[in-house]
């Protein structure tokens, strides 16, 4: 699993995996987040997100009165919200402090605070940076990838999940801004040492491309965040002509919806992406016309690859468009919608669920790859991709 300092989950959140507005996506892969169409500010006030956020007023209501009755009885905001939502019996049920909340709204727009980072847990629980930021706190302190983190502000995270590492490195609500200290117990080959970083306020780098051999164009989506769709539209114009792409979804756990679509648009010639249902009512999503429909393509997956990464996935893959490769994904397929608690947190509550193009629920499933690879989160897979679209070429 890969993780990196940003969409990070509060540590003393009990949500277990949501995060986000409608469609929420888990954090198990310290990626990022899932959401339909109504997280997209621009479409937030549409009369049919009004629409449906009437029909799930009851259930939030239900949870708003559970709510106050623990402030009644001596509960913190926070507590009176956690309360509530457990006893809501809601599986992705999330809650957020304020400023929690406009922190992910950030995060969701390209922006984060962190130090710049990303890492992942290895066999042996060690936990390796994978990559560093440009620019960034990390990348000033000369950590670069392959180093192994020790401990992080005196805790050591070797076993620890990745999403828990992320959160330290994050900070708690009280000491995640721009400027707080983070110490870092770092080691590289036998030297070890402990470097003092100060978080920032960084952009986010949802989207990387590089190119193998023989022009296939491997384009990694860490999350749907703004401005991804156009992004990938881009990388695939770029792309060598004729040659192959890898669309890299490996450790996604979701994001913008609307950015989901639009990625999608890169490789269909319109049609349709996904069904969804809000308590009853029954809403479709559409790819945009013009897409590449004919350039080989591999969508590289693996148990990471969540929320709106899945519905990308289950649309090439029942519309024929691209060969599924890695490992069963996570299998979240349900819609979160949000509301304001009394004293000022913020609820998601699941009102509905999302399915494939040809009818399939994700949720509690995942989609099964075509060519399903041991280690997917490996290099092996991409090299596999790579001879699947070798094969797809010479058809």
């Amino acid at each position: 699993m890969s993780g990196r300092d940003l969409f990070c989950q509060p540590r003393r959140i009990r949500r277990g995996a949501a995060l986000t507005l409608v469609f929420a996506s888990v954090l198990v892969a310290g990626a990022a987040t899932g959401s339909f169409p109504e997280l997209d500010r621009a479409d937030r006030k549409s009369a049919s997100d009004a629409a449906r956020t009437a029909l799930a007023a009851d259930r939030h209501e239900d949870v708003a009165k559970a709510a106050q009755e623990a402030l009644a009885d001596g509960k913190s905001p926070m507590e009176a919200a956690e309360r509530a939502v457990s006893r809501s019996g809601d599986r992705w049920g999330a809650v957020y402090s304020q400023g929690e909340y406009e922190e992910f709204e950030e995060a969701l727009d390209g922006r984060y605070t962190g130090v710049g980072l990303w890492a992942r847990r290895e066999r042996d629980g060690r936990i390796e940076v994978t990559r560093v930021a440009p620019g960034s706190p990390a990348a000033a302190a000369g950590i670069r990838g392959g180093d192994r983190l020790r401990s992080v502000d005196g805790q050591q995270v070797a076993g620890q999940p990745v999403t828990e590492v992320v959160s330290l490195l994050r900070g708690d609500a009280t000491d995640a801004a721009a400027g707080t200290q983070v110490r870092l117990g770092l080691q590289r080959g036998t030297h070890a040492w402990t470097k003092t970083l100060r978080r920032a306020r960084l952009s986010t780098d949802s989207v990387t491309v590089r190119e193998l051999a023989g022009g296939i164009t491997v384009i990694k989506i860490s999350a749907f965040t703004k401005g991804v769709g156009e992004d990938v539209l881009g990388a695939v114009r770029r792309a060598p002509a004729g040659a192959g792409i890898v669309l890299d979804l490996r450790g996604n756990s979701g994001g913008l919806v609307t950015e989901a679509v639009t990625t999608a648009s890169a490789f269909l010639d319109g049609g349709l992406v996904a069904t969804y249902d809000v308590d009853g009512e029954q809403q479709a999503l559409h790819a945009d016309p013009g897409g590449d429909t004919t350039r080989p393509l591999v969508a590289l997956v693996d148990g990471g690859t969540m929320s709106a990464a899945e519905m990308l996935t289950g649309a090439l893959q029942d519309r024929g468009r691209a060969v599924v490769v890695g490992s069963r994904t996570f299998g979240k397929g349900s819609v979160q919608m949000p509301s304001r608690l009394p004293g000022g947190s913020v609820a998601e509550l699941t009102v509905g669920h999302y399915r494939t193009p040809s009818g399939r629920g994700v949720d509690g499933r995942g989609i099964t790859p075509d060519l399903e690879v041991d280690q997917a989160d490996g290099p092996t897979a991409v090299q596999r991709a790579e001879t699947v679209l070798s094969g797809l070429g010479d058809d």
